[in-house]
């Protein structure tokens, strides 16, 4: 929805609606969060396993880390093919080198050492496997296509949950026009993401009551949290033209800064992306944007802004709505500035002589001039996030187990059981809670 805060545009979100979701679609960035995410996470759910220490445990045994050893952070042999970009472009050493210029830390990895602390620059880690997209597909489905316990279909819509009384028993899918069931021996995984899970959830009778009562739709468990929440990564192009046109490297985005403005802050609130092409919203793409140039995505690591996920309707055809409310809270916007302000510092380092020519975008502009710009640069980074809240709290939708309150057979493991966005991209941490997911499955079936 448009809104305000944002110029009244509406920024666009995508989701990935094939196998593997995001994670086929993504800029293929492995980002593992921060220490105090996971210890946040620990806290809020009061499970430990969450914790910082059990979840470095869980990335060391699914990566297949490619970089330099770190035997007490990294993993090889895992089923997830990880890897720092190879052979950077120089526009990316070249942000390295400009960081260290301004007295921020570099890195070996942006998921070591480097999320342990008050954050710092490094090449990124890919999913990137012999020059081809290694997606979570890849690595974890493609392989088990032939086993008789394993189904894939596409082209499914899953409509709702199917009960017997409290307990979820199985799904309803829409394949090829006709309803189909799916019953469930034992229980049943949602993980359709930070959207469409909760808008199945609702669809299915368990959200807020008046939401669900507004259409129509029989309330099996009111639970205030489911849809609401809703958190993402937003981010401020800052575009700088090439003296000479660059070739572009693996995924074109191949270096990241993770900065802490204030050192007393618990996690890092500034997240930035190298892209090596122009990038503007497109809102500001009829401004000064070069032919050839780079662009770096400042962006805010942890948002104050919150939204939401309601419903257009009770059918399965029915779209959520989204209401991200990006800047609605006006800490986001002076942070916004604070960061597009650093970009700018950072891109007049000596360390881009000979590579950048100049700033094109936002250039030299006025406090009011730049919150303008700022509005209208906004754009989402894809990392939406914790709609179906994990935690103790009255709104909070799934335990520490992942399991749904108020109903049995039924648990969650998408980033929508996130209590707050991680710092950085969504991919890895989902991974992780998949893997929780097992555990905690595997735990309570004695498998």
């Amino acid at each position: 929805a448009a809104k305000p805060h944002v110029n009244n545009r509406q920024i666009p979100l995508n989701v990935g609606r094939v196998p593997a979701g995001g994670s086929s679609i993504n800029v293929m960035l492995w980002a593992r969060g921060h220490r105090n995410d996971w210890d946040d996470f620990a806290h809020e759910s009061g499970n430990r396993a969450w914790g910082y220490e059990s979840v470095l445990k869980i990335y060391q045994r699914v990566e297949d880390y490619q970089g330099p050893a770190d035997e007490t952070r990294r993993g090889r042999g895992g089923l997830v093919h990880v890897s720092p970009a190879r052979n950077p472009q120089p526009i990316a050493n070249a942000l390295l080198d400009g960081a260290r210029q301004l007295g921020i830390p570099t890195f070996d990895s942006p998921n070591g050492e480097m999320m342990e602390g008050r954050g710092g620059a490094a090449i990124n880690d890919l999913i990137i496997k012999n020059g081809r997209r290694h997606s979570i597909y890849r690595a974890y489905v493609h392989p088990r296509r032939g086993q008789a316990n394993l189904t894939v279909l596409t082209d499914t819509l899953v409509s709702r949950l199917i009960f017997s009384g409290k307990r979820v028993i199985g799904v309803e899918v829409i394949r090829e026009g006709q309803v189909e069931r799916f019953m469930a021996a034992r229980e049943v995984v949602l993980s359709l993401g930070a959207v469409n899970t909760p808008k199945v959830l609702m669809q299915s009778g368990i959200g807020p009551e008046d939401e669900l009562q507004r259409h129509g739709i029989k309330v099996i468990q009111h639970l205030p949290g489911v849809g609401a929440n809703h958190q993402d990564h937003v981010s401020f192009a800052v575009i700088f033209e090439y003296q000479d046109p660059q070739p572009i490297g693996h995924g074109g985005s191949e270096a990241t800064l993770y900065w802490t403005s204030d050192n007393s802050l618990r996690l890092p609130d500034m997240f930035h992306c190298q892209v090596e092409f122009p990038v503007p919203s497109a809102e500001n793409a009829t401004l000064n944007v070069p032919a050839h140039g780079w662009t770096m995505f400042a962006g805010l690591a942890h948002p104050k802004s919150r939204g939401q996920i309601t419903l257009s309707g009770a059918q399965p055809t029915d779209a959520p709505m989204i209401q991200a409310n990006t800047l609605s809270e006006p800490e986001d916007l002076r942070n916004a500035i604070q960061n597009i302000r650093l970009v700018q510092e950072l891109g007049a380092q000596s360390s881009f002589n000979g590579l950048v020519r100049r700033e094109s975008l936002p250039g030299k502009l006025g406090s009011k001039e730049l919150e303008h710009y700022a509005r209208n640069a906004a754009v989402t980074y894809w990392h939406q996030s914790c709609t179906a809240k994990m935690g103790c709290d009255r709104m909070s939708v799934v335990d520490g187990t992942l399991k749904v309150y108020g109903i049995e057979g039924l648990r969650v493991a998408d980033a929508s059981i996130m209590p707050h966005v991680t710092s950085g991209n969504t991919m890895a941490p989902c991974v992780v809670i998949g893997e929780r997911a097992v555990e905690e499955i595997r735990s309570a079936h004695g498998l």
